[in-house]
């Protein structure tokens, strides 16, 4: 019993640490990222629907994915976007990934049904500052409440929306 206690303790700790560190390094990375007058992200969907984020994310907290197809790490992290595009509103921005037509096969062959803007030029990337991918972005109110660049888990999404 002891030895177990030991183990839960130490796993405890593991998942604490590994908490501050993932903290410290997303406020590190999204220094550059204006909070104040952001920029708008408006835009139409590959299905046709007009998408205005700040008036989304005033009845509830929206998560943004910027992503590419041609990005390993995406390929780990938008099948946990695509889960919570189930539970919360998701809009995608699919930056440099090609021509309207392409973009929509390859989300009909992964099977992923979050709302996406063609991002083919970048604008929308470079008007917010983005230069990673994945970067996840949470706005409520038109604010945003939460940044992360590279590999982040559905729990980790989870939290983020829960959190604001």
């Amino acid at each position: 019993m002891k030895r177990a206690f030991g183990w839960v303790k130490q796993l405890a700790l593991f998942i604490v640490f590994a908490i501050v560190v993932t903290g410290v390094m997303d406020i590190w990375r999204g220094k550059d990222i204006p909070r104040d007058n952001l920029p708008d992200i408006k835009g139409v969907t590959l299905a046709g629907s007009d998408i205005d984020i700040k008036t989304m994310s005033q009845d509830q907290a929206v998560l943004v994915y910027f992503w590419g197809t041609w990005c390993p790490v995406c390929n780990f992290v938008s099948p946990a976007v695509d889960t919570m595009s189930g539970m919360y509103p998701v809009v995608s921005v699919a930056m440099n990934s090609g021509p309207d037509d392409k973009m929509v096969k390859y989300l009909a062959h992964k099977g992923y049904e979050f709302d996406t803007i063609n991002d083919s030029n970048n604008e929308i990337a470079r008007d917010w500052s983005v230069l990673l991918t994945p970067t996840l972005m949470v706005l409520k109110d038109g604010e945003l409440k939460h940044y992360t660049t590279g590999f982040t888990s559905l729990p980790g999404m989870w939290w983020r929306m829960l959190l604001s």
